[in-house]
């Protein structure tokens, strides 16, 4: 399956995943600034994501937790989600999600 991420450039990147994969796992493997601090424990807020409107219905509601979390990231939207929440499926083949404008990978430094 497809997973399509605009970059905070606009840059476009198409990444293959498998059903059961989780979001972050797959733009992590393909060079996206999400840091995923706190390994999906909904810990923090550094794997956000803004997840394309004509895909955000089809995923699970946020959680509590979850929501939590959203309120502490920068440049949320009402799309917003954390991307260790999102586990894929064949429903989501060719979802699209945005990198917030104010994502920093610090992993690298």
């Amino acid at each position: 399956m497809k997973v399509h991420f605009t970059t905070r450039k606009g840059e476009r990147v198409t990444a293959e995943a498998a059903p059961g994969e989780v979001l972050l796992a797959v733009g992590q493997a393909a060079g996206m600034p999400l840091e995923g601090t706190c390994e999906g424990q909904m810990a923090c807020s550094t794997c956000h994501v803004i997840v394309g409107s004509e895909w955000f219905g089809k995923l699970p509601a946020a959680s509590e937790e979850e929501e939590d979390m959203l309120d502490l990231a920068a440049d949320v939207h009402a799309t917003s989600r954390l991307s260790c929440q999102i586990v894929l499926d064949n429903g989501l083949d060719g979802i699209s999600v945005r990198i917030p404008a104010d994502s920093n990978d610090a992993q690298g430094f």
